[in-house]
């Protein structure tokens, strides 16, 4: 039956939450007033009272448009760019009398159809988005109505609505948890859409409404709250229950916020209280921040340089029209007689020369504004938006186990990606898995596991080869083991000693029974039974925790079920040598906290001995043994230093037994401190956990391990060889972030450390004087010591510097980062080959990321995978998520998402190198062709005496861009490849071509546009001198203007798509297709437009087929041109490859000679490719063969 109540565990009993005994105290006294008026009708969503309020409904709006603002909103953004504003300006000129054109609508389709293109791709981008609105806002829930529960559309709910939410369901909005499934109406809650923590969060109803147990019970119920208005604060909330004429306080142990997630629980009701864009989730949603490339700042800047030229040869020709106009009559003579300056408009009249001049200087504007490429906008966002889709397709970053692609969320940023100066990484769940194993533990003394951990092997090689080739050995034997047993997650564990209930045969049998029972008991975890299979699984409230519970199941104590208050294992007995049924009473969980650094339970099993059970950090744990209980701490201490040594995760366990008499009085003091209503609650309840947790006896401590991702080491490894530097910002303690920097070669044996810590006996004593301030600047003092003393090392070391290291903890990172000293830290940084920050805070990251980015001016690339990781992403220029274990905060932050680190490598080296040469190349080329195009105009302007005259037909003119040359630029920008993926892994120094801009420096942009100017001075000059004279009709007529625009044209599209052509380095039939198609339809062009009307193609009419077509002139001119415009450009390239080759031209050399896989050959060009680097293990190799070399030389 709906809504039917099952039994389940009463977790009030144990836990230390206050269990809904919440009262009004403090910021309750707020409610009524500013910022705390809002009233929700618990129930009654429709009444008067609450129709008069008109909250806002639940749907929740992502799109950047609706149809209403679609079009003033897409236009404004449009034509806030200076070229389009431009356009648009002469498009209106276009209707006035100082047009040069004939028909306005000729200048007015270009920009119609960029501006359109542009809208097209706005409004698909946004009915994607509204695609994803129109799902989420259609979900089901159940909703009170009309005196049962009905499914109802998310969009549908109102403010007051009581709602039913089943297990694995989100929250469709924010609500007040009334009851749940459980007797004591708790849930489980997990929010990793909201903060990116992938443990259970535990939530309580009020006790007044925990009563509220079937479907049923909700035909009578009213009730009124009174609470804060929306806010985006996630961890706070404010309010107060009227209900049967009592006030009940509300507190965010009752509130379940929006795209949160039920778990381990059947059911829960509540009431909504925020919906749609007032949860709290939607008002810390904010607007990514606006980033763009360095290529796009740079091309603005040219586009600014062009408008400049446009200016300034407008004005250069107005002044010389308005001088050859006042001398057009001279002692009563004309001198341009054709234009009739006796008889003439304002726009040649002689005796107005300088108002003449100054209307001249509109047209010129208008008829050089195509020195400004209308396209270019508009064709790279095509081209970045198929780049990033072929970066979506590469098989070679989908991550199979997860069904991952990669996926460019923005195509802004597709160059950028090839010139990453510094990439600060996070390292759980980005550098390493965020998957914890049970690997290793010392019982009694005694170390059990084989496994051998990424960071031992590390340790290994550090140390030297003979250990190195024990771990191999053991590796081999773990392997052996391995296959006759099928993997288990969370369980990497291998020691034949303890395992398939061996233990019993060891000498300490009765300290490893208490210590597997102790993890099979001490925790909060859930069990979870599939019923076809009967395997139990787990649902805990972090890693760690799941993996002690997994390792007891798998060494022979299962932890199976949860009843009322009780504990159920299935253990192995060592007398009758199978599994028994075993059951402990749970009496109390005092839970960890990250104060107290432990968690303990009290449990009392079948023969009724009262047991503590206790884990906890090293610490903590040690201080609290008793002096009969440290008899395997000196050889524990020694295990646990060595399981830190290789980068484990460590916790200690131990436990004692209780008397009835000191249980007792403990339960009453600590259950009256869990009743009681003061802000310092937690406080007491920790002091009277402080005298239970006392005298115990140590059983041996855990080690799990955080595993390294597949292939971390050899991606930084290229990473360090492409020159790109890496820095680590982690919030795990130093010496777990030494350990993994080694495991992946950021760290390497004889790679001095400069170590910036708080840690100091120094600053340990200064955190104990009274005055904080004092103290504050003191140690600021000794951090800025330490700094000064790093820099002093890296200036006086014989060493190359890059053989240092820099480590720095979170406390000395706050005062690093203070703008006095923050110069000083980045300098060092700068100076060492690696940066670890150890203990950083989400805002310490963002601010190391924003010191990098703005102090270096370099391109930074941020990449993690957590909530956490949101501030380094946005403020880096590159935000790269890892769609990992802990939600989905960093990706839907990111600019691109994948899956694992290791794809970081083809995405920079690849994808990165080929978008930033072909973005690049795409630039210049644009230029080039619109400055040899325009300056054609220039110089018929000149030789028209600047008449205003164009030498081309109005549509010549319009199509230029939009159809002779705009597909050739687009494939080149989406295809062209200087070498192949393979060989940009292979040799990475290609990288640096990037991250020293080298492909957009100014000298080349430059000699770009020179070649533009130079081909337009060839093409016009020889186009005059050789058709001047020339007959191009039967009658013998010589050339006019419309023969000679026809021939100035055609030579322009073979001169700019030939260029084109020499220009690629990889052809596909695409490329052969879009330049050659590109000329061909010019002709086409020329026969249809031609045909048509003469009032429509005015001076085009019949040109090609009745002249240009039959006078081989025509012809042979074309040919002349164009081989003369591409001498200088094949000149300058062979000496270039002669003299002066790059990198990517050696290696075509490899490929052509057939030497590809001639080791010895490929090595020495090779060499060029790897640069001095101390980073990754070419380097450890290096250094490690120097080392030996070093030591054979010695006597």
């Amino acid at each position: 039956m709906a809504g039917r109540r099952r039994k389940r565990p009463n977790f009030s009993r144990i836990h230390a939450f206050s269990c809904g005994k919440a009262s009004f105290i403090g910021e309750h006294s707020l409610i009524g007033g500013p910022g705390f008026s809002r009233i929700v009708y618990c129930n009654d969503p429709e009444r008067a009272e609450a129709s008069l309020i008109n909250y806002g409904d639940n749907y929740v709006r992502t799109t950047k448009y609706t149809l209403v603002s679609f079009l003033p909103k897409s236009l404004f953004e449009q034509f806030r760019r200076v070229a389009n504003f431009f356009f648009l300006l002469s498009a209106i000129l276009a209707f006035f009398p100082v047009t040069p054109w004939e028909s306005p609508f000729s200048s007015i389709f270009p920009l119609t159809f960029v501006v359109a293109l542009t809208m097209g791709k706005e409004i698909i981008e946004d009915w994607r988005r509204r695609k994803q609105d129109i799902e989420m806002n259609n979900r089901k829930v159940k909703v009170h109505r009309g005196g049962g529960f009905d499914s109802a559309k998310w969009r549908d709910l109102k403010v007051g609505d009581v709602v039913k939410v089943e297990k694995d369901e989100f929250f469709p909005a924010d609500l007040i948890l009334l009851s749940s499934s459980y007797d004591d109406a708790i849930c489980y809650v997990e929010t990793t859409n909201l903060d990116g923590e992938t443990n259970l969060k535990l939530k309580q109803a009020s006790e007044e409404t925990s009563k509220l147990q079937e479907d049923s019970s909700f035909q009578n119920f009213k009730a009124t709250i009174a609470c804060e208005d929306p806010n985006a604060n996630l961890y706070s909330f404010i309010g107060s229950m009227e209900l049967e004429g009592q006030q009940y306080p509300l507190t965010p142990q009752q509130l379940l916020l929006r795209d949160s997630k039920l778990r381990n629980t059947d059911f829960i009701y509540g009431v909504v209280i925020f919906t749609g864009h007032d949860t709290k989730v939607v008002q810390n949603s904010t607007e990514p921040p606006s980033k763009r490339s360095n290529i796009e700042r740079r091309m603005d800047n040219i586009v600014y340089l062009l408008f400049g030229l446009l200016f300034m040869i407008s004005f250069v020709g107005s002044v010389f029209f308005g001088i050859y106009t006042s001398e057009d009559i001279e002692n009563g003579k004309m001198t341009r007689w054709y234009l009739r300056p006796d008889d003439t408009s304002i726009f040649y009249d002689p005796n107005r020369a300088a108002v003449a001049a100054m209307l001249h200087f509109l047209t010129f504007l208008m008829l050089y504004g195509y020195f400004i490429p209308i396209s270019l906008y508009v064709s790279i966002e095509i081209v970045k938006i198929l780049q990033s889709f072929f970066i979506n397709q590469d098989l070679h970053m989908y991550y199979e186990e997860t069904d991952k692609p990669a996926r460019a969320r923005t195509s802004n940023l597709n160059e950028e990606l090839g010139q990453v100066h510094t990439i600060l990484s996070d390292k759980t769940g980005t550098l390493t898995c965020n998957s914890m194993e049970f690997i290793k533990c010392s019982i009694a003394g005694v170390a059990y596991g084989q496994g051998v951990t990424e960071v031992e092997r590390a340790l290994a090689r550090r140390k030297g080869s003979p250990r190195e080739q024990v771990s191999v050995e053991k590796d081999d034997n773990v392997a052996q083991i391995a296959v006759a047993k099928p993997p288990v997650k969370g369980f990497n564990f291998l020691d034949e000693r303890i395992m398939n209930g061996n233990w019993v045969n060891e000498p300490h049998a009765k300290v490893i029974q208490n210590f597997l029972r102790l993890l099979a008991v001490c925790h909060t975890a859930i069990p979870e039974v599939d019923e076809e299979t009967g395997k139990v699984s787990y649902e805990a409230e972090s890693p760690d925790e799941a993996a002690f519970v997994i390792a007891a199941r798998e060494l022979g104590f299962e932890f199976y079920e949860r009843t009322q208050t009780t504990i159920l294992l299935h253990e192995f007995d060592p007398l009758s040598g199978r599994k028994v049924e075993r059951s402990y009473k749970l009496l109390n969980v005092i839970e960890f906290s990250s104060a107290r650094k432990r968690m303990s339970v009290i449990v009392r099993d079948e023969d009724g001995n009262l047991l503590l059970l206790s884990k906890g950090a090293d610490s903590v744990m040690f201080e609290r043994l008793s002096k009969n209980g440290r008899e395997f701490e000196e050889k524990t201490r020694e295990h646990i230093n060595e399981y830190a040594d290789a980068g484990l995760r460590t916790l200690i366990l131990a436990y004692r037994e209780l008397d009835e008499e000191e249980y007792n009085r403990f339960n009453r003091e600590f259950t009256e401190a869990k009743s009681i209503v003061s802000a310092d609650r937690e406080q007491i309840v920790e002091e009277i956990a402080e005298q239970i947790e006392k005298d115990l006896i140590l059983l041996g401590a855990t080690a799990v391990e955080d595993k390294l991702q597949n292939g971390v080491p050899e991606c930084i490894d290229k990473l360090a060889q492409a020159g790109i530097k890496l820095w680590v910002l982690t919030g795990d303690k130093m010496e777990t972030a030494i350990n993994i920097g080694f495991a992946c070669s950021l760290l390497r044996q004889g790679m001095k450390q400069i170590i910036i810590s708080s840690e100091t006996p120094e600053i340990k004593s200064l955190e104990k004087l009274e005055d904080k301030s004092a103290a504050a600047e003191a140690i600021k003092a000794s951090v800025l010591h330490q700094i000064q003393e790093g820099k002093a090392s890296l200036s006086t070391s014989d060493e190359n510097p890059e053989a240092f290291a820099l480590i720095i903890d979170g406390k000395s990172l706050t005062y690093a980062l203070e703008d006095d000293v923050k110069d000083s830290f980045l300098e060092l940084a700068i100076g060492c080959a690696s940066v670890i920050c150890c203990r950083s805070s989400p805002k310490q990251k963002a601010l190391v990321t924003r010191l990098v980015k703005t102090k270096t001016a370099r391109t930074t690339l941020a990449i993690g995978d957590g909530a956490n990781d949101v501030g380094m992403l946005q403020e880096a220029d590159i935000g790269i998520g890892i769609s990992g274990a802990e939600g989905m905060q960093a990706v839907m932050s990111s600019d691109i998402a994948i899956a694992q680190f290791r794809f970081l490598e083809r995405l920079l080296l690849v994808h990165g190198h080929w978008c930033y040469r072909r973005i690049s190349s795409m630039v210049c080329y644009f230029f080039y062709k619109n400055i040899t195009f325009g300056f054609t105009l220039f110089f018929f302007e000149i030789y028209a005496s600047f008449s205003g005259q164009p030498v081309y037909n109005d549509w010549y003119l319009s199509l230029y861009n939009v159809l002779f040359t705009s597909l050739p630029v687009i494939a080149l920008g989406v295809l062209d490849q200087d070498v192949s993926a393979e060989f940009c892994l292979k040799f990475p120094l290609l990288y640096q071509e990037g991250v020293q801009n080298s492909l957009f420096r100014w000298t080349r942009i430059l000699s770009w546009q020179f070649n533009g100017l130079l081909s337009a001075t060839l093409i016009f000059f020889l186009c005059i001198s050789a058709l001047e004279s020339q007959a191009f009709r039967k009658s013998g007529e010589v050339v006019g203007l419309e023969i000679l625009g026809a021939a100035i044209y055609t030579c322009v599209v073979w001169v700019v798509n030939c260029q084109m052509a020499v220009s690629i380095n990889y052809f596909t039939f695409i490329h052969h297709i879009f330049i050659w198609g590109s000329i061909l339809f010019w002709y086409l062009f020329l026969l249809a437009y031609g045909a048509m009307d003469p009032t429509i193609s005015t001076t085009a009419y019949k040109v090609f087929i009745e002249a240009c077509a039959p006078a081989p002139s025509y012809w042979l001119v074309t040919l002349l041109v164009v081989v003369a415009c591409l001498i200088p450009y094949f000149a300058c390239a062979s000496i270039k490859m002669r003299f002066f080759p790059s990198y990517h031209q050696m290696i075509h050399w490899i490929n052509k000679d057939g030497r590809v896989n001639d080791p010895e050959y490929c090595s020495v060009v090779r060499s060029r490719s790897i640069r001095h680097t101390t980073v990754g293990f070419t380097a450890r190799f290096e250094a490690s063969k120097r080392f030996e070399d070093n030591s054979e030389s010695i006597p």
